[in-house]
């Protein structure tokens, strides 16, 4: 009789800790999915101008943390995400994540960054050769154009790497429509470029 009554408290139990994790899940995957945020085609202005040249350092500190340090335009989606400085769960959870050790939007190097391919990088794939990214922080506005789409393994750390020109390498989990957990990559790697070119590009187009 106890052991019967001890089996139904812990099937209670568990029913109630999976109730509890689904609702976390729910929660983590609604958190997500609502950063995305549509925008029109070009950012708005903000009060420093528009970087048309890469500094080695400029002069910004390090960003704590969990900070929001700036927000990703895609143009050709037309939406806008906020970047965190992390790239745990914590960060991912509720917009893009900066690895910490990659450079910051401004300066020369790789600036890496990574988000779920299920909430904020969910049209990601759209994406691609051509395409531009904007990152807009408080040290200004920087514009890149993507040189390479790729397909890599999750264990593959060629993303990470520094690079000898300006970057910006943006990484989600693929396939997009795969149950469970996802074992490559969908890696954009984008070249810095003059912004000035880049807008009077699209006039001509328009």
């Amino acid at each position: 009789m106890r052991k019967a009554r001890y089996r139904k408290y812990v099937a209670i139990g568990w029913m109630i800790a999976g109730s509890m994790v689904a609702a976390w899940n729910g929660y983590a995957y609604w958190e997500g999915y609502r950063a995305v945020q549509p925008t029109a085609t070009e950012p708005k202005p903000i009060s420093k101008p528009v970087i048309s040249s890469v500094e080695t350092k400029t002069g910004q500190p390090e960003p704590k943390l969990d900070e929001h340090m700036g927000t990703l335009f895609i143009p050709k989606l037309h939406i806008s995400i906020p970047i965190y400085h992390g790239a745990t769960e914590q960060q991912l959870r509720k917009g893009v994540g900066h690895y910490p050790k990659s450079a910051l939007p401004g300066e020369e190097g790789n600036v890496v960054l990574s988000g779920h391919r299920d909430t904020v990088f969910r049209r990601l794939g759209s994406v691609g050769k051509n395409d531009e990214l904007i990152v807009q922080t408080k040290a200004g506005e920087f514009i890149y154009r993507v040189k390479k789409v790729r397909i890599v393994s999750e264990n593959d750390r060629t993303v990470l790497v520094e690079k000898p020109r300006p970057t910006l390498t943006v990484t989600t989990c693929y396939p997009f429509d795969f149950i469970g957990n996802a074992k490559q990559r969908y890696v954009l790697v984008a070249d810095f470029i003059s912004p000035s070119a880049s807008r009077k590009e699209q006039q001509k187009k328009g």
